[in-house]
């Protein structure tokens, strides 16, 4: 969530920013709510102010016998106008916490501006394509072939954009999870184990709510969610509290499974494990100092880049504009996997700095070490990685003119003496 204070003191500057976002937007209203109701909160503080002197009035009138009837009924409609204008301003900061709600980040001054992802900057490529001597499958058709990836039968017992892993797909998936694990935890990232469900103060601290209430899935008699990304209870661990800067950094690593409507992606990526309702991730989370976030972003994109390299698999990094970058992050790289069925990049982790946007929805702060003020504390987060897009990835990959699929070598402590995946 924008600081109010900031958006008073330089409201030119963050509209010009959001605008780089989307031409659209700006802070016209928040400033007009926040006039109103900075002259309200002025007008009851008069009126406090005034029934206070009157109140010591009454207090020496009727020491000197005097009747007060007449000034007790005045400070009477004192304190009803003062309740109506309680009221006012209670309306006027649930709106104004709305609108913050739903308003999104400002970019960080380099990001690169456009209006959406064919602005988007390509920053580093990785490794070589493999080369095939045979037509390359999609990962779809070859976990069809090989029996390993039942769609079919997901969408008989759950509905379309689900999938069911059968013996080595599932042993793979289950490989990746430990290796990411393991990975990040060797980087000096603590493992967690979160609730998969949470309540809606929880998805509102990383943006989740009210923004994307549509693609979430909640519990019908509860207040809870299913988890979209282990960053939502990651983030909210230490939410409404004050952190000694002495603790910071904070890393932390997750899996849990995943759960997305993608109400908003109808039509795209119908096959395939590219785009599901339910899938596997692994999350790895930063909570730092302000000074630091800027380095923390950088070390957290190579940590996520570091998994891919291990297992040998082609990528991008890619620097998102102002225009396709997430709802919630001032800056962000994309990391795309090579995917030789389809002859494309596809998003394997995204890696953003919040800054302080989570924070301040969360209430998460820190003590400065000369015990000064508390200040938000940055938070900043990725993918490491999404494990059923690295499974299509692997299989893609690592197939082979004969129908089966090599298994990286950096999984092989993890699979026994599995080696490859055959018919």
């Amino acid at each position: 969530m924008l600081d109010i204070k900031q958006i008073r003191e330089n409201p030119d500057k963050i509209n010009e920013l959001l605008k780089r976002r989307d031409p659209k937007l700006n802070i016209d209203e928040i400033l007009k709510i926040d006039e109103d109701r900075r002259s309200i909160q002025k007008q009851i503080d008069d009126l406090r102010a005034e029934r206070k002197n009157i109140s010591n009035q009454i207090g020496q009138m009727k020491k000197e016998g005097k009747d007060t009837s007449d000034i007790q009924l005045q400070t009477r409609q004192l304190g009803e106008n003062i309740k109506d204008l309680e009221e006012k301003e209670k309306e006027l900061n649930e709106k104004q916490t709305d609108i913050l709600l739903n308003t999104p980040n400002t970019p960080q001054e380099n990001v690169p501006v456009g209006e959406n992802e064919t602005k988007n900057v390509e920053v580093k490529i990785y490794g070589e394509h493999p080369s095939f001597n045979f037509e390359p499958k999609n990962h779809w058709d070859i976990g069809l072939d090989l029996d390993i990836l039942d769609f079919e039968r997901a969408v008989k017992i759950s509905e379309s954009r689900f999938v069911i892993y059968k013996g080595a797909a599932a042993r793979l998936e289950r490989a990746l999870i430990n290796f990411f694990l393991d990975t990040n935890t060797q980087k000096g990232y603590t493992e967690y184990i979160p609730p998969f469900l949470v309540n809606g103060k929880t998805m509102t601290g990383t943006g989740q709510l009210p923004k994307f209430a549509e693609d979430m899935y909640k519990c019908a008699d509860d207040d809870l969610y299913l988890v979209p990304t282990a960053e939502v209870p990651l983030t909210n661990i230490y939410s409404d509290e004050i952190l000694k800067e002495s603790d910071l950094p904070i890393f932390l690593t997750a899996y849990t499974p995943c759960f997305r409507r993608e109400a908003g992606s109808a039509g795209k990526d119908t096959r395939g494990l590219i785009r599901v309702h339910q899938f596997n991730k692994v999350e790895i989370v930063k909570i730092c100092n302000p000074e630091t976030s800027q380095n923390e972003h950088k070390t957290l994109t190579e940590a996520a880049e570091h998994l891919l390299q291990l297992l040998e698999l082609p990528y991008r990094v890619i620097e998102l504009c102002t225009g396709d970058i997430g709802f919630g992050a001032s800056k962000c790289y994309d990391i795309e996997v090579w995917m030789p069925g389809s002859g494309v990049y596809r998003e394997i982790s995204s890696c953003s700095n919040f800054t302080d946007f989570q924070a301040r929805r969360a209430n998460l702060k820190y003590r400065p070490c000369d015990s000064g003020k508390p200040e938000f504390v940055h938070t900043l987060n990725g993918s490491a990685l999404a494990v059923g897009r690295t499974t299509a990835a692997i299989i893609e990959n690592y197939q082979q003119v004969d129908g089966s699929v090599k298994i990286p070598k950096v999984l092989w402590p993890y699979l026994g003496d599995e080696r490859s995946i055959n018919k």
